[in-house]
């Protein structure tokens, strides 16, 4: 497969890996983007980041908590430029869809989009964001939500960045009370900062750690140091390094945002605050959405447009 001068771009954008590697890299592995990123991975060339961290297009989160704190859901919608995304009217609009996503009991997106929109029911939502294309002048997208019922406890929410990230928390717990939603909040407000992968360490599966150990043990074959020293040690190092590893994508094993001592993790903090509440606090599970993850941003080159049209 020829590889193309935007294929080696592409790589290098999600790996931060260098040009010259990026193109070995697609050579070896005649152009699959996935295997030329384990390619990089294994040959300690990038670091273990994943198309879906690519931030790129433009819009905005949105999430709307049920009166009693039992509900909530969270929106994506997106637009084609950044300038629409702050506009009055495009805010509005998301903000309608997230309350839409809040009453819906559709199981996808596209039973989602053809339910009646709840503030003209003689439109759906697709047809109801056909209309706001219109107004708009500019392509729009309800590309994801995801709605979140307590079983026993509460959810609580947090947007960040004008509605770049929406966080949903589910809390399991016998009460419910302002300590608990403030406790939740600040929950909400680690996920969107330190954006983790799982609750707890239970949650991850063999196969990701398995995964984890083969790419780690490659890239110590691969240092003329390391690679010497013996079995043990080697074992003993990616042992090492996959618990660092959980510590950044555990939110439990997280060090806590707001921790005065620096060291407090989220467990610990859930326990602190169970003991003032007088009951059994955690987090059954929680939602982030960031605007645009895993979607490309076009390249906006207004002086080329400009020359196009006159020579139109």
């Amino acid at each position: 497969m020829a590889i193309t001068a935007s294929m080696v771009k592409e790589l290098r954008e999600m790996t931060g890996a260098g040009m010259m590697d990026c193109k070995k890299a697609l050579n070896e592995t005649d152009g699959n983007m996935d295997e030329a990123v384990e390619f990089l991975r294994k040959n300690g060339q990038a670091k273990a980041e994943k198309k879906a961290n690519r931030i790129a297009a433009e819009g905005l989160c949105a999430v709307v908590v049920s009166a009693d704190s039992k509900t909530a859901a969270v929106v994506e919608v997106n637009s084609e430029t950044d300038f629409v995304a702050k506009n009055d009217t495009f805010k509005e609009f998301v903000t309608a869809v997230a309350n839409q996503a809040v009453e819906t009991n559709a199981a996808d997106l596209d039973a989602f989009m053809a339910e009646s929109w709840k503030e003209d029911t003689s439109k759906t939502v697709q047809e109801a964001l056909v209309e706001k294309v219109a107004v708009i002048g500019e392509n729009l997208k309800i590309r994801r939500f995801e709605k979140v019922t307590a079983e026993n406890g509460c959810v609580q929410s947090y947007v960040h960045g004008g509605g770049r990230i929406g966080v949903i928390v589910e809390a399991e717990t016998s009460v419910v009370n302002d300590a608990v939603k403030e406790a939740m909040t600040n929950i909400a407000m680690q996920i969107a900062a330190l954006n983790p992968k799982y609750v707890c360490r239970a949650e991850v599966s063999a196969e990701y750690i398995a995964h984890e150990k083969e790419i780690l043990l490659a890239q110590i074959k691969n240092d003329p140091k390391e690679s010497q020293k013996p079995e043990k040690v080697i074992n003993g190092m990616i042992e090492g390094r996959i618990s660092k590893e959980l510590k950044e994508i555990c939110l439990q094993d997280q060090v806590y945002v707001k921790a005065e001592d620096g060291k407090q993790t989220v467990g610990k903090y859930l326990e602190q605050v169970s003991k003032e509440v007088g009951s059994d606090v955690s987090v059954k599970r929680f939602v982030r959405f960031e605007t645009g993850e895993g979607l490309e941003k076009k390249n906006e080159d207004f002086a080329a447009e400009v020359a196009a049209q006159m020579n139109a």
